[in-house]
């Protein structure tokens, strides 16, 4: 379902009332690592439920599908493995697992919304905008994922389901399967899941075969599984301590290759059975994490987190000029490869009015080990350096509640240090010696937040935070090519501090929701993406300027049927020419299009339900000096869900994306991509699934 931001934003489910939304209000947000409820938050939020995601699978199967359907300042789907250009309100966002960072900002591989399958998260908590709460990372927003966990008793779940586009379907038929156990008993918590995705090519509109990617990755013509696991154990009334893993692979079969398409004449790339050179592009990710929590210990309850996350991405490859060394010979092939390790400690304490008085006070401290470094698998050259970032950030937050009023403010301090080894660069980066250091950060990051409630409907909020992010050290360190510099001194090695502010007004009655919100996030010294002619991204510091709208309204029909909208604006600006004055428009590798989601839910019977959706983009002309790519062609998908619960036989759904079928060339491909990744979208592609639960 099409959420609206904040509270009672939630729309209604598949099986509960339209006039139900009213008891959603009482949510906490986890990810604000403290007990506030929803409507006490002064920011924008969206909570994507279990049920709003198995609505969303209907139609189709990713997480980045879900989020740009249902949050319309995310930046919409490339429909690759890759998640390169998806941003939130113009920024990448953090993504968490339980809390866990998923995201690589060392060397940004964009892979993280790729580490775990939808069918192991109970629902996804989003905060939009920068935010330290979390710490490095979350300069556009935080998108939490929460995992299943185990109710009262014993549950079992079975689910399976077809995908295929309603031409060319033998080489487009998708299959997937999963298996959930849920255990509760005493003082034992347990939950077991597996699940596993055999994916067919996709089909465009005009029914042919959408090119695959063969060098950021593709969730066409794979295979993937993921295997979960989540163990509980309640000492007593107060104490308690809970294991979570998570093992998630994605790998291409490797049977297609893509023919280049030709963007002057609108020729989309497409695929052809063979001409793949090297391995498939793969994603393998394990996430773990131990939590223990103590509900009185000096007063306040304590949340300890240690967790530790392997990632590993192939890429696909090519003959660049990146890639040549005479040493290794001639018109080299070669393909890359991140790999990530993650550790670290995050400690809460949260006191609950404090001295008899209407103040809760959250503090701890957060710790993060990670290093990370970036091969050429093929010949085994280091094209970033092994590079360790440690990072220390105690914080302490503050909220004051009362008669409808709540203040909130808090200092987030974060020490960061850089440690490299001299290196030497890739041969076409002249060989390039650099020598090592260990660079260090450290900054204070304070946030101030209001929220008031002017009466039971009516709430109006307003805050200002700090995020801070890394600026992708691996492509700033590979693209060294002036000799004499040192990693301590090289000036882009600085962190990024974006500076959020945000305004908003809420209605929340028995059947109509209303929500605007206004924001604008600012960098000094901001990092943007920039292209060379291969398609080999640079970070370029400058100083950014972004702001935009948000609005969403659901209305209650009656018991039966629910209708709503969500509309988004976002527009950005950088200094291109280092004089302290944004001077030209940042494109679509940063920024989203205005985009207008509607939908209509309607429960025909106990047992029948239906959902129809459609998202426009709307057209984008940007003045650039640079290159009118930035220029994007609007469209409008129309899509469709029914679901039929059975109780006996289990539920049945069909989902059909891209219901009018319309050919269109993706968003990305429109303002980012070059000829090679000319990518149109999905056409018309129907999907059946089964879900049963004992």
């Amino acid at each position: 379902m099409l959420n609206s931001t904040r509270t009672a934003l939630i729309a209604a489910t598949l099986t509960a009332p339209a006039y139900a939304q009213q008891a959603i209000e009482v949510i906490e947000i986890t990810a604000t690592r403290a007990p506030i409820a929803q409507s006490a938050i002064p920011s924008t939020i969206t909570v994507i439920s279990g049920d709003d995601i198995r609505q969303q699978l209907n139609v189709s199967q990713s997480l980045s599908d879900i989020l740009g359907n249902m949050i319309p300042a995310f930046s919409p789907s490339r429909q690759k493995l890759t998640s390169a250009g998806e941003t939130l309100r113009g920024r990448e966002p953090l993504y968490l697992i339980d809390g866990v960072p998923q995201s690589n900002p060392l060397r940004n591989g964009s892979r993280a919304a790729y580490t775990i399958d939808p069918f192991m998260i109970e629902r996804v908590e989003v905060i939009h905008g920068a935010s330290a709460i979390q710490g490095m990372g979350a300069s556009g927003g935080i998108i939490n994922i929460v995992t299943k966990s185990a109710e009262q008793g014993t549950s079992q779940q079975v689910t399976a389901g077809v995908m295929a586009p309603t031409s060319n379907s033998s080489d487009g038929m998708s299959y997937q399967t999963g298996y959930l156990l849920t255990h509760s008993q005493d003082k034992w918590r347990l939950v077991l899941g597996a699940q596993a995705r055999d994916t067919g090519v996709y089909v465009d509109g005009n029914g042919d075969l959408i090119g695959v990617d063969g060098v950021q990755g593709d969730t066409m013509d794979s295979t993937s599984y993921d295997l979960f696991g989540k163990l509980g154990y309640q000492f007593n009334n107060t104490q308690s301590v809970e294991l979570m893993i998570n093992h998630f692979n994605m790998a291409g079969h490797g049977d297609f290759g893509s023919v280049d398409g030709d963007r002057a004449e609108g020729i989309p790339a497409v695929s052809v059975k063979g001409g793949l050179e090297g391995e498939a592009p793969e994603n393998e990710v394990t996430t773990s994490s131990l939590t223990y929590q103590n509900d009185d210990i000096i007063g306040a309850i304590l949340t300890w987190q240690l967790f530790l996350q392997d990632f590993s991405a192939l890429y696909g490859g090519g003959r660049y000029a990146t890639f040549q060394d005479p040493a290794f010979g001639d018109n080299i092939f070669d393909q890359s490869r991140n790999d990530s390790r993650k550790y670290g400690s995050r400690l809460t304490l949260n006191w609950r009015n404090v001295a008899s008085s209407p103040i809760d006070v959250s503090a701890g401290v957060d710790f993060l080990n990670d290093t990370t470094f970036q091969e050429l698998a093929q010949t085994g050259r280091k094209w970033v350096p092994d590079t360790e970032f440690v990072n220390w950030a105690p914080y302490a937050q503050a909220r004051y509640q009362h008669q409808g009023l709540t203040l909130s403010a808090g200092v987030r301090y974060e020490y960061g240090k850089l440690k490299v080894d001299d290196f030497v660069t890739l041969a076409a980066y002249d060989s390039t010696f650099v020598a090592g250091g260990e660079p260090s950060f450290n900054d204070l990051l304070p946030n101030l937040g209001a929220v008031y409630a002017i009466n039971d409907q009516w709430r109006v909020f307003a805050s200002y935070s700090e995020g801070f992010s890394m600026p992708d050290v691996g492509r700033v360190l590979r693209g060294i090519n002036q000799p004499g510099l040192s990693v301590s001194s090289f000036l882009d090695l600085q962190p990024v501090i974006a500076d959020n502010q945000e305004v908003g007004i809420e209605y929340a009655g028995k059947s109509l929701n209303l929500n605007l919100s206004y924001f604008r996030s600012d960098s000094d010294l901001g990092a943007r993406l920039s292209a060379d002619a291969e398609g080999i991204y640079s970070v370029m510091r400058e100083k950014t300027e972004i702001d935009g709208l948000e609005a969403s309204a659901t209305y209650a029909i009656n018991h039966q049927a629910s209708v709503g909208f969500s509309y988004a604006d976002t527009n950005g600006e950088y200094d291109s020419n280092n004089d302290g004055v944004v001077d030209q428009s940042l494109g679509g590798r940063n920024i989203a299009p205005r985009r207008l989601n509607l939908f209509w839910d309607q429960q025909w019977t106990p047992m029948l339900t239906s959902r129809l959706q459609w998202s426009q983009l709307f057209d984008e002309r940007v003045d650039t000096n640079q290159n009118p790519i930035n220029n994007f062609d609007g469209y409008g998908l129309l899509s469709t869900s029914i679901n039929l619960d059975t109780q006996s036989a289990g539920s049945f759904s069909l989902g059909i994306e891209n219901l009018l079928d319309e050919f269109y060339f993706t968003y990305y491909a429109q303002t980012v991509g070059g000829d090679n990744r000319n990518f149109a979208g999905r056409g018309r592609t129907v999907n059946i699934n089964w879900l049963y639960n004992w």
